[in-house]
């Protein structure tokens, strides 16, 4: 697993018009984030601080009960850390999703569930602001929100929280086995 240091710097690119964290001996991670997304704080080099370590820990907990590879928990949180420091605020949209009888008030790092006509999918927590949180994308598989739209692996978008049932992990089906002879 990839742990952080204080030697990883944030900065902008704009070859490659992307955030980009350069977590030394030459790797550099592409944030999934548009540009058009990004705060203005997100085009100056800064340090990734103990912050955005501590951020990045609780995110990994979180999605533990997730059936990820390590590389693509890895590449989800630090995607998560930017997003929770570098991300403009968003409008809520939660009309592509379920409503649920019961508002979940999910804390950062949570993983939940959102439903949409022709699809579900698991959503990491980056904030909750009250009546609606930032979530972004945590399936490796596209989720269709309607018949033109879909949403891909690290999106985010603003969902209220009445759209959203807690993540428990997948659930095993239990075999029943016949005995014969």
């Amino acid at each position: 697993m990839l742990k952080p240091n204080n030697s990883w710097m944030w900065y902008y690119d704009q070859k490659y018009d992307a955030l980009m964290l350069d977590l030394g001996d030459n790797m550099i991670f592409r944030v999934a984030i548009p540009t058009k997304n990004l705060v203005p704080c997100a085009f100056a080099r800064t340090t990734f601080t103990v912050d955005d370590a501590s951020v990045y820990q609780t995110f990994l907990e979180g999605m533990s009960i997730l059936d990820l590879s390590e590389p693509r928990k890895v590449e989800l949180a630090l995607n998560a850390v930017a997003a929770s420091r570098f991300h403009k605020p968003l409008m809520p949209k939660s009309w592509f999703f379920h409503q649920r009888s019961k508002g979940q008030q999910p804390q950062q790092g949570d993983i939940v569930t959102l439903s949409t006509e022709l699809s579900e999918g698991q959503f990491l927590i980056i904030e909750n602001s009250g009546s609606a949180s930032l979530c972004m994308m945590a399936d490796t598989n596209a989720l269709a929100l309607n018949p033109a739209k879909e949403m891909a692996f690290c999106e985010t978008i603003k969902v209220m929280n009445d759209r959203m049932t807690a993540y428990h992990g997948a659930v095993e089906v239990p075999i029943t086995l016949a005995l014969v002879g």
